[in-house]
């Protein structure tokens, strides 16, 4: 079918072409058993309260189970992967992703907790903790080359600074690993 333009449309399937080699956020798992532990002790403490006081009954159990999974639910930490061209966080149940490539806005949120927001041309929006990236250099790595491009190209319009301190940053982290690995501190 023939468009107007005689453009082909983007690929909108899973992951964009030449994902070949995906990086993944390696601590993962671990903030995941973390986010599990501190629920099941939150659940633990208060049923032991509870129990102890006397006053525990089968209703306020159910209570205590559902505070001890809201706290899970808070805790449970996103998935980020990166790929060529695309990078994608994935929280319970919900997977957003941009295309690097195609990268239009890069926005560094202050907060309780910092983010980072991407935005892709294609209206794609992905919130990170930049610590993912820092702790990541391979996410970061397909993060930046993306970003170059759309760069490059004169498409990211906002957000080359915060990229840039972001890189400064990946760069001193890895290289104070490199230099503790070697016992060179």
């Amino acid at each position: 079918m023939k468009h107007r333009d005689d453009t082909r449309p983007l690929a909108t399937g899973r992951h964009p072409p030449g994902t070949a080699a995906v990086a993944y956020d390696r601590d993962w798992a671990g903030e995941v058993r973390g986010a599990v532990r501190y629920a099941t002790a939150l659940l633990g403490l208060l049923l032991c309260l509870d129990g102890a006081a006397g006053s525990l009954t089968w209703w306020r159990g159910v209570l205590w189970l559902v505070t001890a999974l809201l706290l899970l639910l808070v805790l449970y930490p996103a998935r980020v992967s990166a790929g060529r061209g695309w990078l994608a966080s994935r929280r319970l149940g919900r997977t957003r992703r941009v295309r690097t490539d195609l990268l239009i806005a890069v926005r560094p949120l202050d907060g309780v907790s910092r983010r980072l927001v991407l935005r892709d041309a294609l209206g794609n929006r992905v919130e990170i903790d930049p610590e993912v990236l820092v702790r990541n250099p391979d996410l970061w790595y397909r993060l930046d080359e993306g970003a170059r491009r759309a760069e490059t190209a004169g498409i990211l319009l906002t957000g080359t600074t915060a990229l840039h301190t972001l890189a400064r940053r990946v760069d001193r982290e890895t290289a104070l690993g490199v230099f503790r690995a070697s016992g060179m501190e």
